[in-house]
C-alpha cells in the first residue's frame, strides 16, 4: 500500500478507536518525525516545538516559516551560547534541511516558537502546525503536548 494511502489508513483508524492522531507529517521530500510540544501554564504567552525534519531527496531544502492557529506567530528559533549567556535568536532565512539529511529541533537548539498563544496548551491535547519549504511546500504535522 503506497505511504500516503497507509498513513490515512493509521489516522482514520487511531480516531475512530481513540488513539491520539499520528504524530508524523509526509510529502514525498519530506518526512516530519516525533513533533512535540510542552503543556503551558494560564497566562503563558510563548511555548517551544520540536521535531526532526528529514529530506530524502537528492536536493537540499530550507524550511521557510510556520504557522498554527494556536499562536498568532510563529517563529524559527536558534539558542546559542555567548560568553556563558544563552541567547535565543529567529532565523530570519529559514534552516536548510540537506539533501538525504536530518535536522533535528530541540529543546536549547534550533526549535519552533509559539508566539503569542491564544489559550494554555493543554497536556494531552495535540498542536497542528503547517510547515513551509522551498521545495516541499507546506506539510502538515502534527505536534503531540
Amino acid at each position: 500500500m503506497p505511504t500516503r494511502r497507509l498513513a490515512i489508513a493509521l489516522a482514520l483508524t487511531a480516531v475512530t478507536i481513540g488513539f491520539p492522531p499520528v504524530t508524523f507529517a509526509q510529502t514525498a521530500a519530506v518526512t516530519i518525525e516525533n513533533p512535540w510540544t510542552r503543556a503551558t501554564a494560564p497566562g503563558q504567552a510563548v511555548a517551544g516545538g520540536f521535531m526532526t525534519v528529514v529530506n530524502s531527496t537528492g536536493a537540499e531544502d530550507r524550511l521557510l516559516r510556520a504557522s498554527s492557529p494556536v499562536a498568532t506567530e510563529v517563529q524559527i528559533h536558534n539558542t546559542t551560547m555567548d560568553g556563558g549567556v544563552m541567547r535565543m535568536r529567529p532565523m530570519t532565512d529559514g534552516v536548510a534541511i540537506p539533501a538525504g539529511g536530518r535536522v533535528e529541533f530541540k529543546p536549547r537548539a534550533l526549535h519552533l516558537m509559539f508566539m503569542g498563544l491564544r489559550s494554555p496548551i493543554a497536556a494531552g491535547t495535540t498542536v497542528p502546525v503547517t510547515l513551509e519549504f522551498e521545495r516541499a511546500g507546506k506539510v502538515g504535522a502534527t505536534f503531540r503536548v
